[in-house]
């Protein structure tokens, strides 16, 4: 991390161009990334700062010198990898193996070897074609995790496939510092040797980071919590993220390297949900100065110098990238839509790729000129990325409606079925239910996202597609005008109030069953347009208590009396919210 002063008139500046542009692009339908990268290009020095001098007054609302507040902006990127490690846990990092490191793993070395060998092509020395290939080989976490957040598809195969690998690509930014840390040495003799030593002590500090965590601050963390005192418990959490941050940069490693793994020790606690609700606004203010930053990094008149070049550039790493993923996804058996949709999210370049280059230039791998060059390029595609989202999803929806076209046609599925239910959401619920229903001769059809699970239920004789139901195409080629009931059962509440919402605008008269996550989900799910909700936490809750007052000795009959009055009052207030939405 930098260790420049705080300038505090230009923090301000960036908390008043926030609460200006949030609003903004939101009311424009844009994304917030977007806006950031946008006003840091306006206000930074080299867009509208650099006419301060002949205009004095302009210094109270720009950013002159972006030193001033880069010690904030990386300390958003240290904030999204705790979040990012609080949400993962060592056992779902475990769980996730082929993913991460399979997919995430091929994904960096063959990117990372391809656009090397490219590099080498245009005068570049070994060690800096290396260094380019690897630097270019990642992609932004910052913006793709916060793209994928902000347009709820984190839960999604794309989602997660994304997510992955750009897991494994955080943990590739270790062994590339070190390698490039290594090539400044004289001979490949001690390159070799310097990397391995280096891997070595890096895996050391990860295993004593981890030992400390759960003989030490585990244990403090639990008595922390214990007080009650809500400022304290925050205070603890901060003085972590920092204290393992900073301990990880003392020993060579990065500090987003630390937040990732004091997230993973929090992850592991019960109070994880707690303090990622408390941790969320210093995340997002903090990455919307990172994006704001990475605006600023851009100059102008460098882009007009050479603009052919550029251009080429950044078209170029995402023609290079993005088939890459796409033909690696596909490989380890994802969808084809969902195959394209994460290689063109991952097809720029990505904050690392400023340290690995400015570290490269500063041992003198790179001339200037190539050093600025590639980071303006890297800029760019980071600018590039927020439409380039946008395409992706609409490609990746076109191709999904291809998909189920196909599906239909080679499926037994009878044309014109009618009277069927339709349920969204195949996982343990929708299992059971479709079970029910076919010991009932129910005929239903199945969709999810999730490709993996399509293909091993597809491949039992089920009647399940992939496919994302919050597009009314998807409904509609599935017959939802002739069914008797659509049926949500996703995990995700937002996606789920989502699937409600289109379903109910297209068909009104459409009978519409919802899981509910508990009584206030249930409600947005009625605002939504559900015909009934069925709050899982109540329903397992009120079986509990009727086995619980059965086991204490309340008569058998009696208990299912009061568990039944009880179920009766909670159906009760499902339908006032229900009627309250009908006045």
């Amino acid at each position: 991390m930098h260790v420049e002063t705080l300038d505090l008139r230009q923090v301000i500046v960036f908390l008043v161009a926030a609460g200006i542009v949030v609003p903004l692009v939101r009311r424009l339908g844009m994304s917030p990334v977007f806006g950031f990268l946008t006003v840091g290009l306006a206000i930074g020095p080299h867009g509208v700062a650099r006419f301060a001098d002949a205009l004095p007054w302009l210094r109270y609302v720009v950013i002159t010198d972006p030193a001033g507040v880069r010690p904030l902006a990386e300390l958003g990127v240290v904030f999204l990898l705790f979040m990012i490690g609080l949400a993962l846990s060592l056992d779902r990092l475990w769980a996730m193996r082929r993913r991460v490191f399979g997919l995430g793993g091929a994904q960096v070395v063959v990117t990372g070897a391809v656009i090397a060998a490219i590099a080498s092509m245009f005068d570049n020395t070994w060690a800096a074609a290396v260094v380019l290939g690897a630097a270019f080989a990642l992609s932004s976490t910052a913006i793709v995790m916060q793209l994928l957040s902000e347009n709820r598809r984190l839960g999604t195969a794309t989602g997660r496939t994304s997510f992955a690998i750009l897991l494994c690509q955080d943990l590739a930014v270790l062994p590339i510092l070190f390698l490039v840390g290594a090539f400044a040495a004289q001979t490949e003799a001690s390159v070799l040797v310097a990397f391995a030593r280096a891997i070595g002590q890096a895996l050391v500090a990860v295993a004593a980071i981890l030992a400390i965590g759960r003989l030490v601050i585990r244990p403090a963390f639990r008595f922390v919590g214990s007080t009650a005192s809500r400022e304290m418990f925050l205070a603890f959490v901060l003085l972590v993220i920092a204290g393992t941050a900073l301990g990880t940069e003392q020993v060579g490693l990065s500090m987003p390297l630390g937040a990732f793994l004091a997230g993973l020790l929090f992850a592991e606690t019960e109070y994880r949900h707690e303090i990622g609700v408390d941790i969320e606004p210093f995340k997002g203010l903090l990455l919307g100065l990172f994006f704001v930053s990475v605006g600023m990094g851009i100059d102008i008149t460098q882009v007009a110098a050479k603009p052919l070049w550029l251009i080429a550039s950044v078209f170029g790493l995402f023609l290079i990238k993005s088939p890459i993923v796409y033909a690696l996804a596909r490989a380890f058996g994802e969808s084809r839509p969902v195959a394209l949709e994460a290689g063109l999210l991952l097809g720029q370049g990505g904050e690392f790729a400023f340290v690995v280059i400015g570290m490269a230039f500063g041992l003198g791998l790179m001339p200037n000129d190539t050093a600025q060059f590639m980071l303006i390029v890297t800029g760019l595609t980071m600018i590039a990325t927020p439409p380039v989202a946008h395409l992706a999803r609409r490609l990746a929806h076109a191709a999904e409606t291809r998909e189920a076209d196909r599906g239909q046609r080679d499926t037994d599925i009878p044309v014109g079925l009618s009277g069927h239910v339709i349920l969204v959401g195949y996982g343990r619920v929708g299992q059971m239910l479709g079970s029910v229903l076919t010991s009932q001769t129910v005929p239903y059809i199945g969709l999810d996202v999730d490709a993996d699970l399509v293909a091993r239920f597809r491949a039992a004789g089920a009647g399940i597609f992939f496919g994302d139901a919050s597009h009314p195409d998807m409904l509609r080629r599935f017959g939802v005008d002739r069914a008797a009931a659509l049926v949500v059962t996703m995990d995700s509440p937002d996606a789920a109030e989502q699937v409600v919402e289109t379903a109910r605008r297209h068909w009104p008269d459409l009978v519409i069953y919802a899981r509910a996550r508990d009584r206030a989900h249930g409600a947005r799910l009625i605002a939504q347009g559900a015909s009934h909700v069925i709050p899982e936490t109540v329903e397992a809750s009120l079986q509990l208590g009727e086995m619980v007052l059965m086991g204490v000795g309340v008569p058998d009959q009696a208990a299912r009396r009061i568990i039944e009055a009880r179920r009766q009052a909670e159906q009760a207030a499902v339908d006032e919210s229900r009627r309250q939405k009908a006045d």
